[in-house]
């Protein structure tokens, strides 16, 4: 094996089992790209078996912290195994699950959704790169499945010196599907769809505004950068249970034509081709300020916008961004009106989430009840030993 030795005091980290080994706390050594490395401290103290990525700022990736395991395709096929069945302990109502959640369960880098009969996974660090056609086994005799289809086009690869590489790893079939969450039916390309082909981690919070939306029953819903029309079907859905959706009225705003195309077959997917339900191609920050403009108000707004800041070397420029959709917004918000707002950057932590939304109240001359903090779902952990993990953060403001 070829050994990694950190400076001295850089071992902390690994001693509290944080799986990152980050360039500037190497002394020496190396390796080829996802090989696997023994890292030691400065005084030759024996830290971890990891995954080696020269390319990368984070130069090695901790596959274990017990000095006799073996890195084998019969140990990642364990890892594997022990990520599928951990997601039975979760109340997941949906046949859309992520099985495999990178660091948190103990595979760096690795991305697994199951989308019916289908996986779909992204292999984003040079350690899994390597190890790609075991893990495809493992993931297939985990599941019991047929096909994987590989989405590994994330820019994360190319920060790990990877190229992107898409289609069918075992199997073939269409890559257009059908899911079920909670009490609605959801299209997805595993293919073409953002991420692995559909959010799934915003499932638990499409639910919690359904349910929202059922008790309040709202009158003028407005879902910003709505993708595919999740928070707008939950909304329609909710609605109709509590017997309010006649004259409910739904804007959707995405900059994307084909995936409203794709909202749209969703309200006839799930019974509401007669609601009151309008689609806008256009960007939300100036459909947002004509709305102002014209004196609008709503009753409950989703901001759901795209990673404004991957790292946190642009955190300082996303929380710009993200205050001016939430000022926006919450100038639109009608008084008792719910905002449900959410980051999904990993460079923007929920304190400054926080702050970030609390200013933009104070821009606004708004004030408001944070009711509620959301996440992702369960099938996407954050773990006790890997914090980083806590990528989405959300809040229910409730206008005064």
């Amino acid at each position: 094996m070829k050994l990694l030795r950190l400076r001295p005091g850089k071992e902390r980290s690994l001693l509290r089992r944080h799986p990152w080994v980050f360039e500037s706390a190497i002394a020496k050594g190396g390796g080829d790209a996802g090989e696997t490395v023994r890292i030691e401290s400065d005084d030759g103290r024996f830290l971890a078996w990891a995954a080696f990525s020269p390319h990368s700022k984070i130069r090695a990736r901790a596959w274990s912290f017990d000095e006799t395991q073996r890195i084998d395709a019969a140990f990642l096929a364990a890892r594997v195994a022990a990520a599928v069945e951990a997601r039975h302990l979760f109340d997941l109502r949906s046949d859309g699950v992520r099985l495999v959640h990178g660091e948190a369960d103990g595979l760096p880098g690795l991305i697994v959704d199951r989308y019916g009969d289908t996986l779909v996974a992204q292999f984003l660090s040079a350690g899994v790169e390597r190890w790609k056609a075991p893990l495809a086994d493992a993931l297939l005799a985990a599941t019991g499945l047929a096909r994987l289809y590989e989405r590994s086009d994330a820019s994360s690869r190319e920060r790990e010196g990877l190229a992107p590489v898409t289609g069918w790893l075992r199997g073939s079939g269409p890559t257009e599907l059908t899911i079920r969450e909670h009490d609605w039916h959801l299209t997805l390309d595993v293919a073409s769809g953002h991420k692995t082909g559909f959010y799934l981690d915003q499932r638990d919070s499409r639910h919690r505004f359904a349910e929202l939306a059922a008790h309040r029953r709202f009158r003028r819903v407005l879902n910003c950068f709505c993708y595919t029309g999740g928070f707008t079907v939950a909304a329609l859905a909710g609605l109709r249970s509590a017997g309010a959706l006649e004259g409910a009225e739904l804007i959707s705003i995405d900059s994307s034509q084909p995936a409203l195309e794709c909202a749209r077959a969703h309200l006839a997917l799930n019974g509401f081709e007669d609601a009151s339900a309008e689609f806008l191609d256009a960007d939300v920050n100036a459909t947002l300020r004509r709305f102002i403009e014209e004196g609008r108000a709503f009753d409950a707004i989703v901001l759901d916008p795209p990673k404004f800041a991957p790292t946190v070397a642009h955190a300082e420029r996303a929380a710009r961004a993200y205050k001016d959709i939430n000022r926006l917004a919450l100038k639109l918000l009608a008084p008792g009106g719910v905002l449900m707002t959410f980051s999904c950057s990993g460079g923007i932590g929920a304190d400054l989430f926080h702050k970030i939304v609390a200013s933009a109240g104070i821009d606004a001359g708004v004030d408001g009840y944070i009711t509620e903090r959301l996440g992702a779902a369960p099938d996407h952990p954050m773990t006790i030993e890997f914090p980083e993990g806590e990528y989405l953060k959300g809040l229910v403001v409730v206008r005064k």
